[in-house]
């Protein structure tokens, strides 16, 4: 006689039977009302499960997943997920943050991504979203243009690897808004940058207020480095 699993275990061909044109309805097996009546219970538990109000799976955006929609009973494909633990998990493709709070959290074996600006021109544009370490070659005296923009955050640090060129010679001036006034150096000094051809200075910043209207506190965390 047929029964219905679901939702303790799965039904199989075994107890949702499949009935021929020829199949008699009322043999053993087959009894037409305890075929839709175990249908019905698998039918009304994978409801109970699903719940109602979502649309179909074909409706929902790429990677979307069935969620609780907060009403009893209600679902809605979503590709956000708020309120859940993951116990454990696999990175295996890049995270946006979209500048959200991260707490209590410990990092191991981490690493930060190195921008390569290239040669620095006469006025490079610093820009975080690169990265907050970045490589510079200096093939000319340079006025670097710091970030200043309302999407950028207090407590952003940045580290400049300063380069000169095979030529050397190069000076380099740091700015923010096109002033230099913003950009604050201990005993408000500015660092001369290391002269020699091919050599390096590290030069690092941080700001406390961000914003489009942004201070940067410098300082030389080593030169002339060959």
């Amino acid at each position: 006689m047929p029964t219905a699993n679901y939702p303790t275990s799965l039904d199989t061909t075994s107890t949702q039977v499949t009935p021929t044109s020829s199949t008699d309805l009322d043999a053993s097996g087959f009894e037409h009302d305890q075929v839709h009546g175990a249908a019905s219970t698998a039918l009304i538990a994978l409801e109970t499960k699903l719940g109602i109000g979502a649309a179909p799976a074909s409706g929902g955006s790429a990677n979307s997943i069935l969620m609780n929609g907060g009403t009893p009973g209600t679902t809605s494909w979503s590709n956000t997920i708020t309120g859940s633990t993951i116990a454990g998990a696999t990175l295996s493709g890049a995270i946006v943050g979209g500048d959200q709070i991260m707490s209590a959290v410990t990092h191991k074996d981490y690493s930060e991504t190195v921008y390569a600006g290239g040669d620095t021109g006469a006025t490079p544009t610093i820009d975080e979203a690169n990265g907050n370490t970045q490589s510079w070659t200096l093939n000319n005296n340079a006025t670097f243009a710091l970030p200043a923009d309302s999407g950028l955050q207090a407590g952003t640090a940045l580290t400049l690897i300063l380069t000169q060129d095979g030529t050397g010679s190069r000076t380099g001036a740091f700015q923010v808004n096109s002033a230099t006034t913003n950009v604050k150096w201990a005993g408000g000094t500015a660092p001369t940058l290391t002269t020699t051809a091919d050599r390096a200075d590290i030069v690092c910043f941080v700001t406390f207020d961000g914003g489009a209207t942004p201070t940067w506190y410098g300082f030389v965390a080593g030169q002339d480095f060959q």
